[in-house]
C-alpha cells in the first residue's frame, strides 16, 4: 500500500477499522483495488503457499470482534410496510402512518455501548411493565420482559472525515460518507416499550442489546447490485429539496431470519425480506441526520429500522408475524410455535447480494444471538476472568523469518498480531 497517496497502512495494526474508514472514499477505493490485485492470479501470493500461510487464517480458527468502535448509533423507522403494519395494530388502518412519516426519515438515538458482535448471548431484560394491559392508569410493575422480539435490519457505517459542527451533508456528500453495511438485529422488549414510549419514543425497551454481523460490506462491492427501492419513486409527497436523491435506489440484498429453539436440530426460517424494502434509503437517512449540522463521525452506525415487505412471509419482526400476539407462528417442521422469543432461542439472520443465475454472490455473514433468562433479584451476570500472561510466557521462543524479519515496525506488528501477541 506504500504507493497509495495520503495513506498510511499503520491503520491496519489497530483493533478496529475506525482509522482506516476515516480516510476519504478515494483511499478506500485504492486500498480495495490493491487487495483485489493481491488475490489475483497475477500476484505472487497465489503461487507462494508459505506467504499465503503467513498472511491468511482459516476462518474456523479465528474469533470475530466488532469491526468498528461505534461512537454513536441511531435507529431509523424507514420501511413503509413495517410502519403501516405497526400503525394498524395500535392506531387502526385509517391512521396507520403518522402525518410526518412520508416527509422525513423517522429515527431515534440508540446506545452504542450495547452493540455486540454476532454470537454474543443476549440477556432477557427486566424493566417496568404496564400492570393492566388495557388500563395504563393502574401504573406499572417490575419484572422480566415477556414479549421479547427481534428486528431484521441493516446498518450503514459512516466513514470519511467528520463534517464541521453546523455543516449539513448534501446527498452527494452523504453518498461519499457511507463506507458500507452490515446486518443488524435491534432486539426489542415490546411490553416494556408499550409502557414507556409515550411521549418521547423507545428508551429501555431498545437499549439493552443490538447485534451486528462482524463483516462490513463496502458500497463499492455492492454497486453492481444497486436496484430500485420497493417504492420505486417518491411523488406523494415529493420530499423537501435537501432529501431529494437523484439516484433514489437501494441494493438487492436478500435477507432472512431463522430461529432454533431448544430441542430443535437446526434453525428454521421464519421470514425473508430484502434491503430494497425501504421507503427512505440509506443516503436520505444520513442526509436527514445531519440536516441540523450534526457531526457524523467515522464508525457511527445508522440502523435501517425493521425491513418488512408487503407479504406476511416478509415481515421482519415477531410483532408483525404473530400480529400483536393474535396468531402463532410455526417454526418450520419442528412442531414448535412462537408468538415472541423464548429463553434458549437462537435467532440467526443472514444476508447476501446476488443477481441469480449462477452470478457472483456477496455474503454478509451471520448475525446471531441466543436468548438467556432474565436475571433474578440479587443475581449478577457471570464475568469470565481476564487471561493474564507474563511477559516471559507471551514471548518465549518467538522468532521471525524471511519477509517478516524486518526493520519495518508495522510489518513486525502484523506478524505478532497474527500469532495473538
Amino acid at each position: 500500500f506504500s504507493d497509495i497517496p495520503n495513506f498510511s497502512p499503520r491503520c491496519f495494526s489497530k483493533d478496529t477499522l475506525n482509522d482506516f474508514i476515516a480516510y476519504p472514499r478515494p483511499v478506500w477505493q485504492n486500498v480495495r483495488n490493491r487487495i483485489i490485485f493481491l488475490f489475483s492470479k497475477a500476484n505472487r501470493l497465489s503461487g507462494n503457499p508459505a506467504l499465503r500461510k503467513a498472511c491468511l487464517h482459516d476462518i474456523e480458527t479465528v474469533k470475530l470482534h466488532l469491526p468498528v468502535d461505534v461512537p454513536d448509533y441511531t435507529d431509523f423507522y424507514s420501511s413503509r410496510d413495517h410502519a403501516t403494519n405497526v400503525g394498524i395494530m395500535f392506531r387502526g388502518k385509517d391512521n396507520a402512518l403518522q402525518p410526518n412519516w412520508l416527509h422525513l426519515p423517522v429515527g431515534y438515538h440508540g446506545r452504542s455501548s450495547t452493540i455486540v458482535p454476532s454470537g454474543t448471548p443476549i440477556r432477557r431484560p427486566n424493566g417496568q411493565l404496564q400492570k393492566d394491559k388495557d388500563d395504563p392508569t393502574q401504573g406499572s410493575v417490575y419484572g422480566a420482559c415477556k414479549l421479547l422480539d427481534f428486528e431484521l435490519e441493516m446498518s450503514l457505517v459512516v466513514g470519511g472525515p467528520p463534517n464541521p459542527l453546523g455543516q449539513p451533508l448534501t446527498v452527494k456528500e452523504a453518498n461519499d460518507r457511507i463506507f458500507g453495511f452490515c446486518l443488524m438485529n435491534d432486539w426489542s422488549a415490546r411490553d416494556v416499550q408499550k409502557w414507556e414510549y409515550v411521549p418521547l419514543g423507545p428508551f429501555t425497551a431498545k437499549n439493552f442489546a443490538t447485534t451486528i454481523s462482524p463483516w462490513i460490506i463496502t458500497t463499492m462491492a455492492l454497486e453492481e447490485f444497486r436496484c430500485p427501492t420497493s417504492a420505486k419513486q417518491q411523488t406523494d409527497p415529493v420530499p423537501l429539496e435537501y432529501l431529494q436523491d437523484p439516484d433514489y435506489s437501494s441494493f438487492n440484498v436478500n435477507l432472512q431470519v431463522a430461529i432454533q429453539g431448544e430441542g430443535m436440530d437446526k434453525p428454521e426460517v421464519l421470514c425473508k425480506s430484502n434491503f430494497a424494502n425501504l421507503y427512505w434509503n440509506a443516503t436520505q437517512q444520513l442526509v436527514h441526520h445531519s440536516v441540523t449540522g450534526c457531526v457524523m463521525r467515522p464508525g457511527d452506525m445508522l440502523g435501517s429500522g425493521t425491513i418488512s415487505g408487503s407479504t406476511e412471509s416478509s415481515f421482519g419482526s415477531m410483532l408483525e408475524l404473530c400480529w400483536k400476539g393474535t396468531r402463532e407462528v410455526p417454526l418450520g417442521s419442528s412442531g414448535q410455535v412462537r408468538k415472541f422469543l423464548r429463553d434458549g432461542d437462537v435467532v440467526v439472520m443472514k444476508g447476501w447480494a446476488s443477481k441469480g443465475g449462477g452470478s457472483a454472490r456477496v455474503g454478509f455473514g451471520e448475525c446471531s444471538g441466543k436468548v438467556l433468562p432474565a436475571l433474578k433479584q440479587g443475581e449478577t451476570v457471570p464475568v469470565s476472568p481476564p487471561i493474564s500472561l507474563s511477559g516471559t510466557e507471551r514471548y518465549q521462543n518467538f522468532k521471525l523469518y524471511g519477509y517478516w524479519k524486518s526493520s519495518a515496525t508495522w510489518r513486525v506488528r502484523i506478524a505478532l498480531q497474527a500469532k495473538g501477541v
